[in-house]
């Protein structure tokens, strides 16, 4: 599953919302990562997802791949609405 988020709070995607998707990522099973400006990285990776430097406004591609993706697609989902990062 792919699904695109648009960041807008105004830090952009930093530490405390990243820790969020972060955890949420890896209570799943599936394979989870997240794309930014051509740089596709593992959401289970809290150094990754922090080295992507996600500012306000930017573009992110979420992609979940395998037996639970469609649940940990939801979840994010959520995550990304709950931290006001859309």
């Amino acid at each position: 599953m792919e699904k695109e988020f648009v960041i807008r709070n105004k830090i952009g995607l930093h530490a405390k919302p990243a820790t969020h998707l972060v955890r949420t990522a890896n209570s799943y099973d599936c394979d989870i990562t997240i794309t930014y400006e051509n740089k596709e990285i593992d959401l289970k990776s809290i150094i990754g997802v922090l080295s992507l430097g996600v500012k306000s406004g930017a573009l992110v591609v979420v992609k979940t791949s395998g037996d639970d993706e469609e649940e940990a697609m939801k979840d994010l989902s959520k995550v990304f609405a709950s931290l006001n990062l859309l």
